[in-house]
């Protein structure tokens, strides 16, 4: 039996999941009220606020196939930025417990939701794979990576993307897997980040997976990690 199909797995997706159902579509009709109320942008900190509530969690199939990536590349270390209450990093952290090997950094700015996802990975059964960095990912992702990144989810802020991407550059391995979510939902924030992994000569290999709100799935050539070194 894999580690998703244990009742202890099961049980704790099958309740955040619940959670999410009951509580986002009520925080996105709030947001979407409040923009149409006055008609104007708003800025990141109001965002940032807003957001606090919802789960956004990757749908079943996109964690599914997150699972399926990690038992096949089997990494020694993930990075994942944005954990949110930690559905994501479930099925990563499953399919490491099933591989026998490996550890997930992940991070997560809000704490309320780094704590939310802590208590799950606990409940889960899956917290001794999980190194949980609370934080910006801007600095907390700058150390820790000497052993290099073999595959590296991007599901937190859209617009900062690409910044996260080129930090962690020079500790991606040959072959690493670089999977950026939310491609088709958010795409002018996502714009500069899809144009760099697409461009030729930046060391990536890329394909869009149509999964839900769109993924982009990268595969790094090493030439990416190259250039960061010799910038440096």
């Amino acid at each position: 039996m894999d580690s998703l199909s244990t009742p202890e797995v099961s049980r704790v997706l099958a309740r955040i999941y619940h959670e999410a159902d009951d509580t986002d579509p009520a925080v996105f009709d709030h947001i979407i009220a409040e923009i149409d109320r006055t008609g104007a942008p708003k800025s990141a900190q109001y965002w940032a606020k807003e957001l606090d509530r919802a789960y956004m969690p990757v749908a079943p199939d996109v964690g599914r196939f997150l699972y399926m990536l990690t038992r096949t590349r089997r990494p020694q270390v993930i990075v994942e930025f944005g954990t949110s209450f930690g559905i994501s990093a479930i099925h990563l952290a499953s399919a490491l417990r099933d591989n026998g090997a490996g550890r997930l950094i992940a991070t997560e700015l809000n704490p309320i939701k780094a704590a939310k996802a802590r208590e799950n990975l606990r409940a889960a059964g899956l917290a001794d794979l999980v190194e949980l960095r609370e934080g910006d990912a801007l600095q907390t992702l700058r150390d820790g990576l000497d052993a290099g990144v073999d595959m590296f989810l991007l599901d937190g802020w859209k617009e900062i993307y690409l910044p996260v991407l080129q930090l962690l550059e020079p500790h991606l391995s040959p072959g690493a897997l670089v999977i950026a979510d939310d491609t088709t939902v958010y795409p002018e924030s996502v714009t500069p980040y899809l144009e760099y992994v697409r461009k030729d000569g930046n060391g990536y290999l890329s394909v869009a997976i149509p999964l839900d709100d769109g993924l982009e799935l990268s595969y790094c050539t090493g030439a990416a990690r190259l250039r960061s070194d010799l910038a440096s």
